[in-house]
Parts: C-alpha cells; structure tokens; sequence
C-alpha cells in the first residue's frame, strides 16, 4: 500500500505576517517559511504506519516555487521514502480546487490507497483540499481525525474525531482520505544522519503547465489586511457590583 502525503510550505506561525500595498498580498520574499504544522502531524502518522509493516511507501507531494524543495527536503530528513515536486511560478495563486486536481492527478497515476493530510494550512485556514480531493477521486473521507487505526488487513481505517456532542469514531473502506488534527501524534524530529540521507532520496520535479490543469481562479481576492494591535489596556475591578456596572457600560448587559 501507497502512502501519499501532501503538504505544505507556510509563513512560520511565530513569524508576523505583512502585507505589500502593492499587489495586496502577504509578502513572502524574506519571510521565514516553515512546513505546516498539521502536515507535520500527517507525515508522522504515515511514517509510523509505515513502520509497523502495513505500508510498501511513502510519498510527500508538494507544490509550489523552488523554495518548496526545502520542505519536501524536511519531510525526506523525517524518513519518507520520496517526494513529488509540483513547480508553479507563485505560491499564492492557487486556490483550494487547483490543489485538489493537481494532487489527484498524482495520487490516480501513483494508485495511492491512503491519503494523509493536514486538516487545514495555517496561512489561508480553507480547510477545503481534503474534502474536494475527495469528491474528485470519489475515496473515502475523514475530516479532523485524533485517533487513527489501520485494519489488520489493510482494508479499511478506524478513525475518531472530536465533534461538539463529544467523540465520534468511523470506519473508512480503503482507498480513502484523512484530514488530521494536532492531538493525533507528536511530530518528529529529523536527525542529522537522516538530513544528510534526505539530499540522496529521490525527488521528481513536475512543471505545473504538462499536467494541463485549468487553474484559473474562481475566487477573487478583494483585499488583504494586517491584523491591527489590539488594545491591551486594563482595569482592576474591586467587586461584583463594579463589575456588573461595567458591563452595562460596554452595553453588553
């Protein structure tokens, strides 16, 4: 069984985001970039399915400008077998759809089982890749998943997910796909003998224009902002009553 991995190459979450006036879009030139948390969580998941004997390979696709090599280079230092480097012109110019096509287009000619994925990217927050790649390849889907289990046969996945009335578990018939949450594993982290191997691991490079997939947007972003500094000031309350009175102030009573 194929194990794809698709992630993603985002603004570090520590690092403040900026916007250039000119083409209202977050400025990424000097930023320090980092892979997404929650395709953390997915790779590590496939690498510990991979470990147990229930998976022949594991494949990290990304997509993206040359820089995204380093990430797919990352996901290879933490031990995935090999990667798949889709290579677009922008980063920013691909909606959710584009990526779904773009990955299916791979996953159908890999004939990948399993696919895990991060639940959502932190830069955009869309949580849709997952669910539109679903509907394309007609697999299977688990959305946010925190418990994840394989049958003994390879056949079919138990996952659970956190839902507001508490905690629901299903059972998904192979070939599917998984959109994970950050409680289902810790992350590992890549060691300095695996960061050397990673250089000599295999990783293909595909130009974006030979897969003939429309990427025309069919969103248009009207502006981009930068969050403003909130305000920080505070007031010492010496009882219910002043509290109370406050409150009715603000007019939320």
């Amino acid at each position: 069984m194929k194990i794809i991995i698709p992630i993603k190459r985002v603004l570090d979450p520590y690092t403040q985001a900026r916007v250039n006036s000119q083409t209202q879009q977050v400025d990424l030139a000097n930023a320090k970039m980092a892979m997404n948390p929650f395709c953390e969580i997915a790779v590590e998941e496939a690498l510990t399915i991979k470990e147990s004997g229930s998976a022949s390979e594991t494949i990290a696709v990304s997509i993206g400008t040359d820089k995204t090599v380093d990430t797919l280079r990352t996901a290879l230092a933490m031990g995935v077998d090999r990667a798949i480097f889709i290579k677009t012109e922008s980063e920013l110019d691909l909606q959710p759809l584009h990526v779904g096509k773009i990955l299916a287009n791979i996953i159908k000619r890999e004939e990948a089982e399993l696919i895990i994925m991060g639940k959502q990217a932190v830069d955009n927050d869309n949580n849709q890749t997952g669910q539109i790649l679903s509907g394309l390849l007609n697999y299977s889907l688990g959305t946010f998943i925190s418990e994840f289990k394989l049958s003994d046969d390879a056949s079919s996945v138990e996952v659970s997910r956190e839902i507001d009335s508490g905690i629901e578990t299903r059972k998904l018939s192979l070939p599917s796909i998984v959109t994970v949450d950050l409680r289902l594993n810790e992350p590992r982290y890549a060691s300095l003998p695996n960061i050397m191997k990673a250089r000599s691991k295999p990783l293909e490079t595909i130009e974006l224009s030979s897969l003939d997939i429309d990427t025309s947007p069919r969103i248009k972003v009207i502006s981009v902002e930068e969050s403003g500094t909130k305000d920080r000031a505070s007031k010492q309350i010496s009882s219910a009553e002043e509290f109370f009175s406050e409150l009715n102030q603000l007019g939320v009573l």
